[in-house]
């Protein structure tokens, strides 16, 4: 299935928002802990840490606004799912005196145009 807009496979503007995401995240000093984590059929796509502060970050890319806005796509279930995803990763990990929270990178990828992309800090709590 192509998507008409980017010309690739939804899959692949996925990966290729993953990457833009945390080469942006990586520039602003955060560290990469984890890509793609996953707990069963459920997945954080990065984990990263800066100072005192870990975020679990979903990132969203969209090659169009069709469907809507991308940080639009994490829902209340999605939430849920990063969610314990994450309880896993802290059990883990132990978590130590860190500040955690849960970060959206939302990206807007159009043909000929500028990639739009937005970290939304903070992005709700559990």
């Amino acid at each position: 299935m192509q998507n008409s807009v980017s010309g690739h496979p939804p899959h692949l503007l996925g990966i290729r928002g993953e990457a833009l995401a945390a080469k942006h995240l990586r520039e602003r000093g955060w560290t990469i802990v984890e890509r793609n984590y996953r707990l069963g059929r459920r997945e954080i796509d990065l984990i990263v840490m800066r100072g005192e502060t870990l975020a679990f970050v979903e990132v969203k890319t969209r090659s169009g606004r069709r469907w809507g806005l991308p940080e639009e796509a994490v829902t209340a279930r999605k939430r849920r799912d990063i969610e314990a995803v994450a309880s896993a990763f802290l059990a883990r990990a132990g978590p130590g005196d860190m500040d955690i929270r849960f970060d959206v990178v939302s990206i807007e990828i159009h043909v000929g145009q500028p990639v739009q992309l937005e970290h939304i800090t903070d992005a709700w709590r559990p």
